[in-house]
């Protein structure tokens, strides 16, 4: 039986399009990670199970994801719906932080901009249904203040990683329940607790923010069993857009009128 806090947040999800609740704009997706952006730009409504991506171009993380093969972008996240019905974005260790959080809207998009990193949003196509969005709230709130999963991100650099050629057919299953995860791990376990993706074929700590950008990974494995095509492609965000390369559903100031 439907319950009465599954009906609620469905009916959040499906107001998710109304005009009041965008928050900064998207430009067009494309499967680019570059800092190009492609007009015309149109308003942002979040909802939950958008997948959310920032990269850093400092040095140190730099040299390191493109030393694991995980390249740009650096970290990822997922919009959540909390019980009281708001949106959050919940990440592993942002700003460099060590724990799970879920962040306000869209004072945590703005700071990431005014760090001066690039962000991208992965749009659901069609909204969760009100058991998906139930399920990703319960699963996300649990996870609420769990450990940044240091060490295991840390062994992304060596050879000890689970996501070996042949090693990630027999390891790195979904963990529901483990104590700590890094960014897109927590994002694809995120994922296996809303029923978007396969339980028995995903591997979470596997799995980098780029093969969840691109839909598609240098490991065969991964490229052969992540299934992303339930959302748009990445589309960069900006908090306000630049006029002069159009905005969606904005009218054009009058131009002035002829004598």
């Amino acid at each position: 039986m439907v319950s009465a806090l599954h009906v609620l947040l469905w009916v959040g999800s499906l107001a998710g399009g109304g005009p009041d609740c965008s928050i900064g704009f998207l430009y067009q997706p494309a499967f680019c990670c570059d800092q190009e952006l492609r007009g015309p730009a149109a308003p942002y409504c979040p909802q939950p199970g958008d997948i959310i991506f920032y990269t850093d171009y400092t040095i140190f993380w730099c040299v390191t994801h493109n030393y694991a093969g995980a390249g740009h972008p650096h970290h990822s996240g997922i919009i959540v719906r909390r019980p009281d019905g708001s949106l959050g974005a919940m990440e592993a260790g942002p700003y460099d932080t060590l724990h799970i959080r879920i962040l306000d809207l869209p004072g945590h998009f703005r700071k990431y901009s005014e760090m001066g990193e690039p962000m991208w949003v992965r749009r659901r196509r069609v909204p969760l249904t009100c058991e998906q969005s139930a399920a990703l709230t319960a699963w996300a709130m649990a996870q609420e203040g769990k450990r940044f999963a240091l060490i295991r991100q840390g062994a992304q650099l060596t050879n000890i990683r689970c996501r070996g050629r042949w090693k990630i057919n027999y390891v790195g299953h979904s963990d529901p329940n483990r104590c700590s995860y890094f960014c897109s791990e927590l994002v694809t376990e995120a994922l296996v607790a809303a029923g978007l993706i396969d339980c028995e074929t995903a591997r979470p700590c596997c799995t980098y923010p780029s093969d969840l950008f691109y839909g598609h990974s240098h490991n065969h494995y991964i490229d052969e069993h992540l299934d992303l095509s339930e959302w748009d492609p990445p589309a960069r965000w900006l908090e306000c857009p630049i006029p002069a390369l159009g905005i969606i559903g904005v009218e054009a100031a009058p131009g002035p009128k002829e004598r």
